[in-house]
């Protein structure tokens, strides 16, 4: 038996679902540059699988890590917590 692997997990918005399948999620996070001490803000675009394709774009998703599922995707849609509103 495997010990309990405590997973990765984001938060982040919908931004594409035109894939099958897939979605691309904006990830932001804020972090400290070493010597200059200024919070600068870092987006990461992830790709994440959406089996039922229940995603919109616009959407607060929560994402998990799995294993790969194709050359980008290594991630997967766990919840949709709050449904929004395309940006314009």
């Amino acid at each position: 038996m495997s010990q309990g692997v405590k997973k990765r997990q984001y938060f982040g918005n919908v931004v594409s679902n035109k894939m099958q399948k897939t979605v691309v999620v904006v990830v932001s996070r804020s972090v400290v540059h070493p010597i200059y001490k200024k919070v600068m803000r870092r987006v990461t675009r992830l790709k994440a699988h959406d089996e039922g394709g229940i995603c919109k774009v616009g959407d607060r998703v929560k994402l998990i890590q799995t294993r790969p599922i194709s050359k980008e995707k290594s991630w997967r849609v766990a919840q949709v917590m709050e449904k929004g509103q395309p940006e314009k």
